[in-house]
């Protein structure tokens, strides 16, 4: 497996973890995969944790702390690791995803975070939170959209998303939202910024119908799927699950309309939102 690559300590508390762990491990004379094996974890996440891919958890910096000799170390500073403005159930995939290489995504439901616009998500996190306060909300909508500055590079990362058609037609937020929020995505795929396909009604079953799919890639690192349910998530580098799901999101990405045909399909639909928007 590639080692690590160099981090910079200074530039977040979870690359100083990172850092400090691969110094410790190293000179302790032991593989990632020997101290996996301490852990009762995968050699790859112990890479994980030092690439700073994944986030540390106080019960593995506790036994970090007892097999590597390092006091308390891990155990104080993995608090400072874990602020996140984010939901807790999805902090450690957008810190994930924000080092990713790849990202390809299914989403059954409605438009994915880095696609949403302000508005829509707004409707969303409302959805979601009918008594929350408007600062919570404005909260949340803001660390949504700071996620999709990540695109705001011309390379890197590739994201590649299946849309279900039920997300283009779920009116979230009313007609002028919807609209909105159609059009941003065109203007995404014009700037060649994502590969989006919709995967339409008229596909019938399909492989992923229990839910959807978020597969991640890094430069060295294994990769990752997120797994994701209503206000729970979770992050698996099983190779075997990330297999099976790859190849799962193969075939929906055989099954959908093309990306062309895609793109029409979706200017079609916010034609039809505008219009009955001025209707």
């Amino acid at each position: 497996m590639p080692g690590p690559k160099d981090l910079d300590p200074s530039s977040s508390p979870r690359a100083l973890l990172g850092a400090e762990l691969r110094h410790a491990r190293e000179k302790a004379g032991l593989s990632q995969e020997e101290l996996g094996g301490r852990l009762f974890v995968s050699g790859s996440f112990i890479g994980q944790l030092e690439a700073g891919t994944r986030r540390m958890q106080p019960e593995y910096a506790r036994m970090l702390d007892d097999v590597l000799g390092t006091e308390d170390f891990f155990q104080r500073n993995c608090a400072a690791s874990a602020r996140s403005k984010y939901p807790e159930h999805f902090a450690e995939a957008a810190e994930a995803e924000a080092q990713a290489t790849a990202i390809r995504q299914y989403a059954p439901l409605l438009i994915p975070g880095l696609l949403q616009t302000p508005a829509y998500a707004r409707a969303v996190f409302r959805a979601y939170r009918p008594t929350g306060s408007e600062e919570k909300i404005d909260e949340l909508v803001a660390a949504r959209l700071e996620r999709a500055h990540i695109l705001d590079d011309p390379t890197e990362p590739l994201l590649w998303v299946v849309i279900d058609e039920a997300a283009l037609r779920r009116v979230t937020g009313g007609h002028k939202v919807m609209a909105e929020a159609l059009r941003h995505i065109i203007n995404v795929v014009r700037r060649n910024r994502a590969i989006v396909q919709v995967l339409p009604f008229n596909a019938g079953a399909h492989a992923s119908m229990e839910g959807s799919i978020k597969l991640m890639d890094f430069k060295e690192a294994p990769p990752l799927i997120y797994f994701e349910g209503v206000g729970t998530g979770r992050l698996e580098d099983d190779p075997a699950t990330v297999r099976y799901q790859r190849h799962t999101y193969e075939l929906l990405s055989a099954n959908a309309l093309s990306p062309q045909k895609s793109l029409a399909l979706i200017e079609a639909v916010a034609q039809d939102y505008a219009h009955e928007e001025h209707s």
